[in-house]
């Protein structure tokens, strides 16, 4: 960095990213990230998850998958990754 550059930050899956917010992750909350995918590189937002919802992976709405709007993006645990989801697919 050349000390102009800000350090780049993940974006977070359904938080608002209106001009002048903040982005990214927040202290004390937990993520896992999404990869692979029309997703891939965002974080999820899991605080307050159970381990059995967490292990169960996620179907998200996206306009950026092969449905378009209205569209989802299924991702599943990495298995023995922690943190990881990994993409699986798209359905309307």
């Amino acid at each position: 960095m050349d000390g102009n550059e800000q350090p780049l930050t993940a974006w977070v899956y359904g938080q608002e990213h209106s001009a002048g917010s903040a982005r990214g992750p927040r202290p004390g909350r937990s993520y896992v990230e999404l990869t692979g995918g029309p997703l891939d590189g965002l974080l999820l937002d899991v605080t307050g998850w159970t381990r059995e919802e967490i292990d169960t992976g996620v179907c998200l709405q996206t306009e950026r998958g092969q449905f378009g709007p209205g569209g989802r993006a299924m991702y599943d645990p990495r298995p023995g990754h922690l943190g990881h989801y990994d993409w699986s697919g798209d359905t309307p």
